[in-house]
């Protein structure tokens, strides 16, 4: 359909509720519980999961309890996807001040500013680009059409809300028994190369004998998880095969060899990992761990390097064309709209505020870099990096949509930017370390915010949502959403600890190690330029998503592995819908089916997490396990029972036709 053709759903001159006290209320508390459930799948995973499709449909469920209207229900969702956007953010960069020493611990008042300054920021650039984008351009928007289509489907009866709630509380319940020790989660065993199995590399014995013992594999089940199930679904088969590909090339061809070539002991005596393994200080499965986390992580720091340099020049068609028609055009939106659908918040108020905050932003700065020009150049890096990607992730999300946005890589490409030039001006240190990761922190919320709210004022452009008042409405989210999204970051950092091994925050490490590596000069050089040629060999082998490639190196191997099974469900369900011939709008609300349970699955061990993390910080669970074997079949029950429910269930919907 043209655009002078275009007719929203609720026409321009129909006067009905939108920016209600409700709908406000139920968003904010939507985007705190959203957003607190993907800090924990982002900590651990390095993904975070869109919360746009189970906003809308828990929103639909909430405005129907007082029979609101479908305004309504697009203002919940508006605010409510605030939370996840803003965390996917904060967890990419704001741990990264704890791991690289920076902070002892979080600091509220530094962290809620960080995330409030740069999700306002976001929002204010979107105003100014939003009738460019969404209006006058030619861009699809799949993933808010297909949202605009569940809150009409909504309006036509449905149980979406349901499939989402009872997918969470079993996800919860598992999650539990888990924890409980009730069923197993996990399985390791290092299997050790026997002379045997080696002799076809010597003819000697004695070299034989050398040989023997040097190494082996670690053989790792998939983690009994519910969300990184859901997380492998929901980006499915393709995407969740690479993550899975990078954990292999980790686990199952670096860590051996480099066990194999015997490197040195990690306190620094003359000893190597062998020689402790042999005396009994050292097990195989923690030497394994060791060389994972001390060599085979920096090499895939470079190889994410190289991944979020390609993932940019692959696009660099789009991102030149988005930016030079946001700057070129950015006079023609200023102008003063009548019409109720296409009216924003006044651009006069727009300026003023963004320079509030860049100034606001210099004290900050200041405060970090301790050095005037440090902060001064850390201002305005960020203020022209803020804009240019808030153009480039509204693009993108208009091409891609928000689940598939890179704003890592883009704020990657600041964070390296802005470390260069600290160096320049001679900030060093710990001072220029903060500086830098604040604007990579700053510029990470913007960017996470831009790309979402583009996605939701593009839904509202279809169901004839005010402008003005969802952008209204998204700052009002991002500073209720600010001011307490750092306690679950904290929370989560009571139990394991952030950076460790089951809450990895791979972005967030990788943020810490490229800081402290160009400005402190602590970077292992020669295992990150490995991984940069070997993310180049990627590249130059055509690989898909190199950068996904080397987040799955640096996951651990049953994270990765869980998401890999996630993946071939979705996979399996696919085939499964295929064969009955559904029309491609049946395949669609299958499809949007199998996405909410995953949804409600992720969502629900991920609240869970939270809960039973808080609790332990205060006392230990008990242990009510009822004995290896039994733990173990009841582990391969509760996979089996996810994966049931991920293919069933969509392949059972009922439709009227099965003709187009």
């Amino acid at each position: 359909m043209a655009k002078k053709d275009f007719k929203p759903y609720v026409s321009a001159d129909t006067v009905t509720s939108e920016f209600t006290l409700g709908a406000v209320i139920a968003g904010v508390i939507m985007a705190v519980i959203l957003g607190s459930a993907n800090a924990y799948i982002g900590l651990k995973a390095g993904l975070t999961v869109a919360a746009t499709f189970p906003a809308a449909v828990i929103g639909m469920a909430i405005i129907r309890l007082w029979k609101g209207s479908i305004l309504e229900e697009n203002m919940t969702r508006t605010i409510a996807s605030v939370g996840e956007a803003l965390v996917a953010g904060a967890i990419f960069t704001i741990p990264a001040f704890k791991i690289a020493g920076v902070w002892d611990h979080f600091n509220y008042f530094e962290s809620t500013a960080i995330m409030m300054v740069g999700g306002v920021l976001g929002v204010l650039f979107v105003v100014l680009l939003r009738k460019i984008l969404i209006e006058d351009s030619d861009l699809i928007f799949p993933e808010s059409i297909a949202c605009a289509e569940i809150h009409l489907a909504g309006r036509r009866g449905g149980s979406e809300a349901k499939t989402v709630l009872g997918a969470g509380v079993f996800s919860a319940f598992l999650y539990s028994l888990g924890e409980f020790q009730i069923i197993k989660t996990t399985w390791e065993k290092f299997l050790q190369f026997k002379p045997s199995e080696v002799a076809f590399l010597s003819k000697t014995k004695e070299v034989l004998y050398k040989l023997s013992g040097k190494g082996g594999i670690q053989l790792t089940a998939p983690v009994m998880s519910p969300a990184m199930l859901g997380v492998g679904y929901i980006i499915g088969p393709s995407l969740a095969s690479i993550t899975f590909a990078g954990g292999l090339l980790a686990w199952g061809l670096f860590v051996p060899v480099i066990l194999f070539l015997n490197p040195g002991d990690p306190s620094g005596s003359p000893a190597h990992l062998l020689d402790l393994i042999t005396n009994g200080t050292m097990s195989w499965g923690v030497a394994s761990d060791y060389v994972f986390k001390n060599f085979v992580k920096p090499i895939a720091v470079g190889a994410m390097l190289s991944g979020a340099v390609a993932t940019l020049w692959k696009m660099k068609s789009q991102l030149y064309n988005g930016i030079s028609k946001a700057i070129k055009d950015i006079n023609k939106a200023g102008g003063v709209e009548e019409i109720r659908t296409s009216k924003d918040l006044n651009f006069k108020y727009i300026f003023i505020a963004v320079g509030i905050i860049l100034v606001a932003m210099f004290f900050l700065y200041y405060y970090f870099a301790q050095n005037i020009l440090g902060a001064f150049v850390a201002t305005i890096v960020m203020g022209i990096a803020g804009f240019l990607f808030a153009a480039i992730a509204g693009y993108l999300v208009g091409l891609i949509g928000s689940s598939n946005n890179p704003i890592s890589g883009l704020t990657l490409s600041t964070l390296i930017i802005a470390a260069l030039l600290m160096v320049f001006f001679g900030v060093k240190g710990k001072p220029g370390i903060a500086a830098v990761l604040g604007v990579a922190a700053v510029v990470c919320c913007s960017s996470g915010i831009a790309g979402d709210m583009m996605q939701d004022l593009k839904v509202g452009h279809i169901l004839g949502g005010t402008p003005w008042k969802m952008e209204l409405g998204e700052i009002i989210g991002v500073i209720f959403a600010a001011s307490v999204m750092i306690f679950p970051i904290m929370i989560l950092d009571m139990g394991e600890g952030i950076g460790s091994k089951n809450l990895p925050a791979p972005q967030a490490s990788l943020m810490a190690m490229l800081a402290k590596g160009i400005v402190g000069g602590q970077m292992a050089w020669p295992l990150v330029i490995v991984g940069i040629f070997m993310g180049i060999g990627f590249i130059l082998v055509r690989a898909h998503a190199p950068m996904l490639i080397a987040v799955g190196m640096y996951l651990p191997f049953h994270v990765t592995f869980a998401i890999f099974i996630g993946g071939l469900t979705k996979g399996i369900a696919q085939i499964i819908l295929k064969k009955k011939k559904l029309n491609e709008k049946q395949l669609l609300s299958a499809d949007n089916k199998g996405i909410l349970i995953a949804s409600g699955l992720v969502a629900g061990e991920a609240l869970m997490a939270l809960a039973l993390t808080a609790i332990k910080a205060a006392k230990p669970l008990p242990s009510l396990s009822l004995g290896g074997t039994l733990g173990y079949i009841l582990e391969i029950i509760a996979f089996a029972s996810i994966i049931y429910i991920l293919i069933s269930l969509p392949a059972k919907m009922k439709f009227e036709e099965n003709n187009n």
